[in-house]
């Protein structure tokens, strides 16, 4: 399944670098590993990431929470 979501620029910019691999994100699409997340920058670039590790239900995590592990898989302009 593919999500398109949007992304804070300061977030993007450290995934783009490579030094962010992971997002928390309220898991209210049922985000599975092997789903692609199309996320969107407001300077308008975009990267498409696989989900790798979904993880949830972990104690100190809100419930409706999960933490979803990635690798990018390429990024260009809109």
């Amino acid at each position: 399944m593919i999500h398109s979501l949007k992304i804070e620029q300061r977030w993007f910019d450290r995934i783009m670098d490579g030094t962010k691999t992971a997002e928390l994100r309220l898991n209210d699409r049922d985000f599975q590993a092997g789903d692609t997340l199309n996320l969107t920058a407001p300077d308008g670039r975009f990267v498409e990431v696989d989900i790798t590790h979904v993880l949830n239900e972990v104690d100190g995590l809100y419930s409706d929470y999960a933490i979803l592990s990635f690798l990018p898989v390429g990024a260009r302009y809109l």
